[in-house]
């Protein structure tokens, strides 16, 4: 066998080289170093909230996993636009969209000329988990069951008042009012939180928002939760029936969240994220907290959260044809 000469050798050695070279190239492109500067992460709703909790509690450990700080920037208001616009133009691979997806999901029902397409212009980085929905009154309206508070609107109609966020929450509580037969006035806040004083003076005489919201006052015994928005009984909340145990399943709803990145993020690196979220939701103090604050844990990686989102979409598309709604 003919002995490769010095030249040869010397070629074959260069492009080795160079493909190996090429080749890592190519992985630092889809693999690049990452954190390498703060992360901020930008939520549509304002301190105190079921997403903001969540965030917290995540922020705090991922901070430590990934050696750089996660900073939590409220944004709330503009029906989860004005997080939304900030996110987008930032355009960072460092700066992430942690939201409860039903605004979201709602938009393409309730804004004219959208500036964004939720499902093509963010990536999908990590389910985290399902908002628990809660039905509340004021503890001064003695109510015993959400069948009772049911049947005072239906006796009452276009005296009782309702505080609810915009997007989902508002989708399915107008469902709810449609399939029921009700007549109920909604209150506009920019932030559901700022009615729990309303709930609690009896001004407000429902509110259907994340139990976080509500969880302080119900503690107290200044409200009273009559049931939840959740499929499943929750374990945390003890004596609590589901909206369909309690006969009214139109009230049914499975909060989500998730973290999200720019389109642009390449897959490997949006897995590693996922994992990551996955990997500190292990820690128990973090699934019991969420459990306290009215979540149910949930974590998954981008294919999870992309396949979460596509139920939402669906039954937002169901609710919209009862209501005879149209996309804008």
């Amino acid at each position: 066998m003919k002995t490769p000469s010095r030249r040869t050798v010397l070629t074959l050695a260069g492009a080795a080289i160079l493909a190996t070279s090429q080749a890592g190239g190519l992985y630092a492109q889809t693999a690049p170093a990452w954190p390498t500067r703060p992360v901020h992460w930008i939520l549509p709703f304002g301190p105190g909230s079921g997403v903001d909790v969540g965030a917290r509690l995540l922020a705090d450990k991922l901070s430590q996993r990934w050696g750089q700080p996660v900073v939590i920037d409220n944004r709330p208001g503009g029906d989860g636009i004005i997080a939304m616009t900030a996110f987008l133009n930032a355009n960072d691979d460092h700066v992430l969209l942690y939201c409860g997806t039903g605004s979201y999901t709602v938009h393409p029902y309730s804004i004219e000329k959208l500036p964004y397409d939720f499902q093509r212009d963010l990536a999908p980085l990590a389910r985290v988990a399902n908002t628990i929905m809660a039905i509340t009154t004021p503890s001064s309206m003695k109510l015993g069951s959400l069948g009772d508070f049911v049947a005072l609107a239906r006796a009452n109609p276009g005296k009782l008042n309702a505080a609810v966020p915009q997007g989902i929450s508002e989708l399915v509580f107008d469902g709810f009012v449609k399939t029921e037969g009700l007549t109920i006035e909604k209150v506009p806040y920019k932030d559901v939180v700022q009615a729990v004083p309303d709930l609690v003076e009896g001004r407000i005489n429902i509110m259907y928002t994340s139990y976080a919201v509500v969880r302080p006052v119900a503690a107290a015994g200044t409200a009273k939760v009559l049931a939840v928005g959740a499929q499943q009984p929750v374990p945390t909340l003890p004596g609590i029936p589901t909206a369909r145990q309690a006969g009214v399943p139109s009230f049914e709803l499975d909060g989500l969240s998730g973290l999200f990145g720019p389109a642009k993020m390449p897959l490997d690196l949006r897995k590693r994220i996922g994992a990551d979220v996955i990997a500190v939701m292990a820690d128990e103090t973090i699934s019991s907290r969420l459990a306290a604050s009215g979540q149910a844990p949930a974590p998954g990686g981008p294919d999870d959260l992309a396949a979460s989102v596509q139920r939402q979409v669906d039954q937002v598309d169901a609710i919209a044809k009862l209501l005879g709604m149209a996309r804008k």
